[in-house]
């Protein structure tokens, strides 16, 4: 029996076919590939990935996610899967949009679609904007992350969600969450144990991106609030702050510019980012070479421009990032990763080639 020429086998197939289609062909070399990774490994290892194709070169045996943060890379979705990584999405949005439970639950929808789609395993919240204790966006916030998760987790199975929080829960940048409903309501929180001096209260002098001292305080606070460890990864920077200095001491210490930010008088915004790979190929040639901050556990240089102008980069590197690795592994935290995977120098450069290996190298602490 046929209807209109098309046979009753064909009609019968038809939802299952639009059902794979809607779901996105798979571009990989085996359809398996394209499979959800279901498998949950003990230690995290959370990469974010901004672009181009330095992923070729990360150190696989430890990657366990992949967070999309530049264009989608179908490539790199099947790699990932290849072994056993996952590979998420990244999910920002207006908090003031998600105070309607409508939107809330058409941005999910789409969200869920687009990972289908493309075959993804999950989602990265990143909202990084300021919020009042108690508003309406603290509320719709935390639902914002329970519905995600709760739909994620329904609809692809094996499926991850994930929230990155500041690397102190005590209202950073004027962000008041409720951190702990949103950790209890998530896969894990992803903390950035960088950026820590977007609010400077003290003095206006450079310092470190991520101070040891300063960092760990932050994680005994999220852990105070009743967040279990196996809850949080540590994000550590593959990046660090120029600082152009107003003056410079003989002690080394440099005065910078007053940059205020959300009502701190000084911030990093004084500063510029740079990327690992860039200060590698700088160290070497600055007026100082590179030292050790016993204080902040941290290394630095100051070299000068060619205006004449000294500056002092602040930065973190195996040393720093061992002693960060020791205590995710010491005190039982859920992981580890960074921001971002990009920074490194993944040429074929001898010198360069072991500089990003101890770099992914001192993820494991040896400590």
């Amino acid at each position: 029996m046929a209807l209109r020429g098309i046979p009753l086998l064909t009609l019968l197939l038809l939802p299952l076919l639009a059902l794979r289609l809607s779901a996105g062909d798979c571009p990989c070399s085996e359809a398996a590939l394209c499979r959800p990774v279901r498998h949950r490994r003990d230690f995290e290892v959370f990469v974010f990935d901004v672009g181009q194709k330095t992923w070729k070169s990360y150190d696989w045996s430890q990657i366990t996610t992949v967070a999309v943060f530049g264009k989608y890379d179908s490539e790199l979705m099947c790699y990932a899967h290849s072994k056993g990584a996952r590979v998420v999405l990244k999910g920002d949005v207006s908090l003031k949009d998600i105070i309607d439970p409508t939107f809330r639950a058409s941005w999910i929808a789409q969200k869920v679609n687009l990972a289908k789609t493309q075959h993804m395993d999950g989602i990265n919240i990143d909202i990084e904007q300021e919020v009042n204790c108690f508003s309406p966006e603290y509320e719709a916030l935390t639902a914002l992350v329970k519905e995600t998760t709760e739909r994620f987790h329904r609809e692809i199975e094996g499926s991850q969600v994930t929230f990155d929080v500041a690397w102190s829960p005590k209202n950073i940048d004027n962000r008041c969450y409720n951190y702990t409903g949103i950790a209890g309501a998530c896969d894990f929180l992803f903390v950035m144990s960088y950026d820590e001096q977007s609010q400077i209260w003290s003095e206006c002098i450079a310092a470190a991106n991520a101070p040891y001292n300063q960092t760990l305080t932050g994680y005994s606070d999220y852990i105070k609030m009743g967040i279990s460890p196996t809850k949080l990864v540590m994000g550590i920077p593959w990046y660090g702050y120029d600082y152009t200095c107003l003056n410079l001491s003989e002690e080394d210490v440099c005065t910078i510019a007053k940059v205020p930010f959300r009502g701190a008088p000084c911030s990093d915004a004084a500063g510029r980012q740079v990327p690992y790979r860039v200060i590698m190929k700088q160290v070497n040639s600055s007026v100082s070479g590179s030292q050790w901050d016993e204080d902040q556990q941290a290394p630095y240089y100051n070299y000068k421009d060619p205006a004449g102008h000294f500056h002092q980069v602040w930065y973190d590197n195996p040393q720093s990032i061992s002693l960060k690795a020791a205590y995710v592994k010491n005190y039982g935290l859920r992981g580890i990763g960074m921001w971002n995977a990009n920074c490194l120098d993944y040429s074929e450069d001898a010198l360069a080639k072991e500089q990003t290996g101890e770099m992914w190298g001192a993820l494991k602490s040896r400590l």
